[in-house]
């Protein structure tokens, strides 16, 4: 049933209802619509650990495939993860740009190539949506950095804004995606919810899309501006600026009727065509719906373990070193930290709760080569800034668990009397939301405690760690170690929350002596609150890495495993530099230097410094690859799978080499776009400058060629290239077959990813659209004359040429 809405109802719906919902007007048709954050799976509004959810490899990772139809797949598995947990909108996927590799949420992006970004985006969004659930893309626009994110204004040409940022937004849009999330930035002295020469002009009027634009959480920040620039939806609710205000700008003649009206019918739409009612259920896909339920878990599983590896990116492979043989090589240690506290993905407030039993790369490595992995050291701390805690409940909840603390929250900063709320938590890092969380209610002179029982297994100095958004005390067998009495204000809470800085403090403790461990946090008010705590037991960091060393020594080949903890990519900060903490760096000088058969795993999601490749025989890049890491990575290395994937971005052989590095905005809060369109591979071309990797490089375990490449046109200004590809291997594999255009610089303009058996030979065609042959000069304009057009493996890989005349 649909019917006109009134004014009022109009309003209503330019606003949410709740921190995850928006309003319902059932009478006339329009449901709620619920959504989550995306885009690495379903994350739960609460950001508990008992809320599992599918974790897909990230953006990047998927970037690194360079493979549409993989990635469809997996924003069909999300779609179906939506439905299972009743969600209706994915705030997915993110096709903002890796323009530097400082820049803190990289590991969310695609790539540092619009085009890669758009079109895995777009592949994303047909499949999420192919099941029923609605994607939002985001962040419009040029939400490519961290640092001051709420006050930062990104200055771009409108060159550079037409070809590289809105690009992957273009393309979203022509993929029918449910609607796009706009980002806390300014753009050219507009707040991005406000900015309607982005909004308006070029999206709505010039691209004609018809869905819903709603704001980041707490992004707005104002009413008719907002509307004009053609925002429809603020997010959270309740209503800040718009909903009943929306009403009130139009009676007052600051927004036309026709504004609200225009808006509230997006937002019913993307309600009528994504919401469900209370008695609808999904159905089996290919039932004569559009609905789909979920994977079953072992196909997921195999999905996840095929797009994991399907991104793992084969840099260098030495004399063949991978894949490994325990015929030639029958004893293998496995070293680093990744090994066993593997990094599955970054650290933002859309991050999944991961099943407790995802397998951890050196047990999948122990599975698969048994008694060849005669080894396994850390050589580092594998949680270098908050390690875990292992502790049991102080208190019987009859909740069934058995580990972790017992969390208390009060209605007071005294922590007296009875608390209004009690769980078990078994983690170390606690998120609450108001609105969200049960415990989001207490918003002032409120209080938490945790409690709990640890047992140290060694006697000795533990390194006790504390931090939190409000005064903090830390009390060991009813003993105070430590009081911090300083209150946040309510806008240095989410700052707080986000460095995730503690204090340390050092306790000595006897080995098999359970503590009574409890934390303190009281707290004033504000829209989220946070509490972490660790312990770090005695050992030096010499004798770990002595232990590594003699394991390697005593190897005929060593898997060394090096990366990132969830805290070193995070959202609100970007990082300082490109490099892996030093002490891995030590970690990989000194295992090479012992044994130079070392293959060396990087769990990274951007690009790093790896100045120490050329020390290892075989370098794998990982990124963030999702729940199932150690899956994946024992098949690849024992050479069940093949390593599919391609750089998705360049890695500079220095930080100077880099046209876009610093992300500091200056005095005025402005970030200049400088290095336009020549960013990345496009700008280290531009300059002449050699890339230590290059931005499409990579192979896997057998070889090709590639020849006769030919070009026609088929009309519309659009072309076909077709190039002759051979498998000139033993194995079967697949190869990414790159198209980049000359002039004005080099720009990818289309690519194809082909598998082929041994020796076998197949014609690969690549569509190249006319848009990939235009530049902006106040409208799309085709490039004139003779354009060259260079085929290869990669941005510096390209040894055949055709040409169009245009």
């Amino acid at each position: 049933m649909t019917r006109e809405l009134s004014t009022a109802e109009m309003a209503l719906l330019t606003a949410g209802a709740t921190m995850w919902s928006t309003a319902a007007i059932p009478d006339a048709g329009v449901p709620s619509l619920s959504m989550a954050d995306g885009p690495m799976g379903v994350a739960g509004a609460k950001i508990d650990e008992r809320d599992v959810s599918l974790l897909t490899p990230s953006p990047m990772a998927l970037g690194a495939s360079w493979d549409p139809a993989l990635v469809q797949r997996v924003g069909r598995l999300v779609g179906g993860e939506a439905i299972r947990r009743g969600v209706d909108l994915m705030l997915a996927p993110n096709l903002n740009m890796a323009r530097s590799p400082l820049a803190g949420r990289a590991f969310e992006y695609f790539s540092e190539d619009p085009l890669l970004c758009g079109s895995l985006g777009a592949a994303w969004i047909h499949g999420c949506q192919s099941v029923g659930t609605g994607a939002i893309a985001k962040h419009l626009v040029c939400n490519d950095s961290e640092t001051e994110r709420d006050r930062m204004n990104a200055v771009v040409d409108e060159r550079t804004l037409r070809e590289v940022y809105l690009l992957p937004f273009e393309m979203a849009a022509e993929a029918g995606c449910a609607g796009m999330l706009t980002a806390y930035n300014k753009v050219n002295g507009d707040w991005c919810a406000e900015a309607g020469p982005v909004v308006q002009k070029v999206v709505k009027d010039e691209w004609r899309f018809p869905g819903m634009f709603m704001s980041d959480w707490f992004g707005t920040h104002s009413t008719a501006g907002s509307l004009n620039g053609g925002l429809d939806l603020e997010m959270p609710g309740p209503a800040r600026h718009l909903g009943a205000r929306s009403a009130a700008a139009v009676a007052e003649g600051q927004v036309a009727p026709e504004r609200l009206r225009d808006a509230a019918h997006r937002v019913a739409t993307a309600a009528r065509r994504f919401g469900r009612t209370g008695d609808a259920q999904p159905l089996v896909a290919g039932a004569g719906t559009n609905k789909g339920l979920p994977l079953p878990d072992g196909e997921a599983a195999e999905l996840l373990i095929e797009a994991a590896a399907g991104g793992f990116t084969l840099v260098r492979n030495e004399r063949a070193m991978l894949p490994l043989d325990p015929a030639l090589s029958p004893r293998i240690a496995v070293i680093g930290p990744n090994a066993s506290a593997p990094c599955f993905q970054g650290g933002t407030f859309a991050k999944i709760a991961v099943k407790p039993d995802a397998v951890l790369p050196i047990d999948a490595l122990r599975a698969r080569f048994g008694d060849a992995i005669v080894a396994y050291a850390p050589g580092v701390d594998p949680q270098p800034k908050l390690p875990r805690m292992t502790a049991r409940p102080r208190r019987d909840l009859g909740d069934g668990c058995i580990k972790g603390m017992t969390l208390d929250y009060f209605d007071n900063a005294d922590l007296s009397g009875q608390p209004v709320l009690s769980e078990t938590r078994d983690t170390n890092s606690l998120t609450w939301f108001y609105g969200v969380h049960e415990a989001g209610a207490l918003q002032a002179n409120a209080g938490t405690r945790a409690s709990g029982w640890f047992r140290a297994s060694e006697s000795g100095e533990h390194q006790f760690y504390i931090g939190g958004t409000g005064a903090l005390r830390l009390l060991v067998d009813g003993k105070e170690y430590f009081r911090r009495d300083e209150q946040l204000k309510p806008g240095d809470v989410m700052g707080r929350l986000k460095s995730g800085d503690a204090d340390c403090i050092t306790i000595p403790l006897k080995q098999d002596i359970a503590v009574e461990v409890v934390v303190e946090l009281r707290y004033t008010a504000a829209r989220c609150q946070g509490l972490w705590y660790g312990i770090r037991g005695p050992g030096g960091a010499e004798e770990m890495m002595v232990a590594a060393e003699q394991a390697a020594q005593q190897a005929d080949a060593v898997i060394l495993m090096v990366g990132e903890t969830s805290d070193a990519s995070v959202e609100s900060k970007d990082r300082a530099d490109t490099l892996l903490p030093p002490e891995q760096l030590a970690l990989i000088e000194r295992i090479c230097a012992v044994n130079p058969n070392t293959v060396i795993v990087t769990n990274v999601g951007h690009a790093f410094d790896v100045r120490w490749e050329q020390q290892a025989r075989a370098v794998l890049h990982c990124w963030y690859p999702g729940q199932e890491f150690g899956a994946a990575l024992a098949q690849v290395l024992a050479g069940d799978r093949e390593p599919g994937g391609r750089m998705p971005v360049t890695i500079a052989r220095e930080d100077r080499d880099y046209p876009a590095l610093s992300l500091q905005p200056d005095t005025n809060g402005d970030l200049h776009y400088s290095d336009g369109v020549r960013f990345g591979y496009r700008g280290l071309a531009a300059r002449g400058v050699s890339a230590r990797q290059p931005f499409g490089a990579g192979f896997g375990y057998t070889s090709f060629a590639l020849s006769d490449p030919q070009v026609r046109a088929t009309g519309n200004g659009d072309w076909e290239l077709t190039v002759q590809l051979r498998n000139t291997g033993s194995r079967a594999g697949a190869e990414v077959v790159q198209a980049y255009r000359a002039q004005p610089e080099l720009t990818l303009v289309g690519y194809t990813k082909a598998w082929l058996e041994p020796g076998q030979q197949q014609e690969v065609r690549i569509a190249i659209a006319a848009r990939r042959l235009q530049v902006w000069q106040g409208a799309w304009t085709a490039l004139q004359g003779t354009i060259d057009l260079l085929v290869g493996r990669s941005s510096a890989e390209l040894p055949l040429a055709v040409q169009i005349k245009q």
